[in-house]
């Protein structure tokens, strides 16, 4: 193992105690951010899986592949943030229209 494995490894496993530890989130993201902790951790250890998966799926390079996935796995974050943003500004914009109506009653 040289240095940058223990680096990302180091980096990867302080990420996920972080997110277990401060993020207490369903077991839903629990799991996909479990699986997505070992993946990461395995490609580290053995990077050229990568270029054998990539060659299996028909994109050049292991390289290329972990890319793709990143896209797809920010887009997906960004979707979840985006959802998670218009929950609460209906959450807030609920609570401020019943605290409105509560002040027009108790002022009649």
């Amino acid at each position: 193992m040289n240095g940058i494995q223990i680096i990302l490894i180091l980096g990867i496993s302080i990420l996920g105690i972080y997110y277990i530890i401060r993020l207490k989130s369903s077991a839903l993201d629990m799991s996909l951010f479990s699986l997505l902790i070992i993946t990461a951790i395995t490609f580290v250890l053995w990077p050229d899986l990568t270029n054998t998966i990539a060659h299996k799926l028909g994109v050049g390079r292991g390289v290329d592949l972990i890319y793709y996935l990143c896209i797809l796995i920010f887009s997906f974050a960004l979707m979840k943030l985006y959802a998670r943003t218009r929950r609460l500004e209906k959450q807030i914009t609920a609570l401020i229209r019943e605290d409105a109506l509560k002040k027009v009653k108790s002022k009649e």
